[in-house]
C-alpha cells in the first residue's frame, strides 16, 4: 500500500503530447518522463511514441487547429506512428520505472499545466494513475504568481515535444527559485 502522506523525495516530471486537449476524444501520441531529486539532478528518464491508428490521429489533428501552427511536429508524429509502442506497453514501462525509482513512495507528478496530462493519464493509463501522489507540482501555477505579483517572465521556446517541454519546465521552475534566492528587486 502506498503511503500518500509520505514526504516526497523525488519528482516525476512528465509531459504528454496529444492530438488535442480532450481526453474523451483525443489520444496520447508521445510521453517523456524524467525523475529528479529536489535539486533537479536527473535520476532516470523515459521517452516513447505511442502507436495510434493513423486515421484517428489525422482526423483529430484536423479538428484541432492548434496543430496547424506546428506542421513539423504534426508531420513527424504521423510519420512515426507505425514505430510507436502500444499504449498498454508504454503504461507498463512507466509503472516499472516508477516502481524502480520510487518504491513505495507515491510519485509526485510535476510539469507545466500538468493537470491536463493527469486527465489523460486517468483516462488512458488508469493503472499508472494509481502510482501517482494526489498532489502535483504544476509550474504553470508558479508562472501565474510570478507574472501577476512580480512581473517576472520566463521565455521558453514553443517546441511542443515531450522531452523538450520537460526540460523547459524544469528550467522555468529553477528560474523562479533563483529569482527568490537572489531576492526580489522591487515589490
Amino acid at each position: 500500500m502506498i503511503d500518500k502522506k509520505a514526504i516526497p523525495t523525488k519528482l516525476l516530471w512528465m509531459d504528454l503530447e496529444m492530438t488535442g486537449l480532450d481526453p474523451n476524444e483525443d489520444v496520447i501520441l508521445e510521453v517523456a518522463a524524467e525523475i529528479t531529486d529536489f535539486n533537479f539532478k536527473t535520476l532516470a528518464n523515459y521517452e516513447a511514441i505511442v502507436s495510434q491508428p493513423k486515421e484517428v490521429v489525422v482526423d483529430r489533428m484536423q479538428k484541432n487547429t492548434w496543430w496547424a501552427d506546428y506542421p513539423e511536429n504534426r508531420d513527424e508524429f504521423v510519420s512515426k506512428l507505425a514505430n510507436g509502442k502500444p499504449s498498454q506497453q508504454v503504461e507498463g514501462e512507466l509503472i516499472s520505472l516508477i516502481e524502480q525509482q520510487f518504491g513505495n513512495e507515491p510519485a509526485l507528478l510535476a510539469g507545466n499545466s500538468i493537470h491536463n496530462d493527469r486527465n489523460f493519464i486517468k483516462k488512458w493509463w488508469p493503472q499508472l494513475d494509481l502510482k501517482l501522489h494526489y498532489r502535483m507540482l504544476d509550474v504553470s501555477a508558479w508562472k501565474v504568481f510570478m507574472q501577476g505579483k512580480y512581473g517576472v517572465q520566463f521565455e521558453k521556446k514553443e517546441i511542443h515535444r515531450a522531452f523538450d517541454d520537460i526540460q523547459a519546465s524544469i528550467a522555468e521552475l529553477q528560474h523562479y527559485l533563483e529569482w527568490f534566492a537572489h531576492g526580489p528587486q522591487d515589490g
